[in-house]
């Protein structure tokens, strides 16, 4: 006598598990809201990332020094030498 084939059980994540209690607890249109309100916040997180590189970059470009003009030396102030 043969056992019947083994299936495979697809085991219920936590996501999936959250979207049937969400399904009960609230109706079609908070549902959507929540969706859309979720959307928009990693939406605005990208923007925010986007826009901290951006400024990064900037910021390292604006950073190169200046560069004399020919003939003429930079002037290093702090160096600790006397004045005279």
């Amino acid at each position: 006598m043969q056992a019947p084939p083994a299936q495979a059980v697809a085991r219920p994540t936590v996501s999936s598990a959250l979207r049937a209690v969400e399904s009960l607890l609230m109706r079609g249109g908070q549902q959507t809201a929540r969706r859309n309100a979720w959307t928009a916040v990693l939406e605005d997180r990208k923007r925010a990332r986007d826009r901290h590189e951006a400024q990064h970059l900037l910021d390292a470009l604006t950073a190169v020094p200046a560069v004399p003009a020919p003939g003429r030396l930079a002037v290093v102030s702090g160096t600790g030498a006397a004045e005279g």
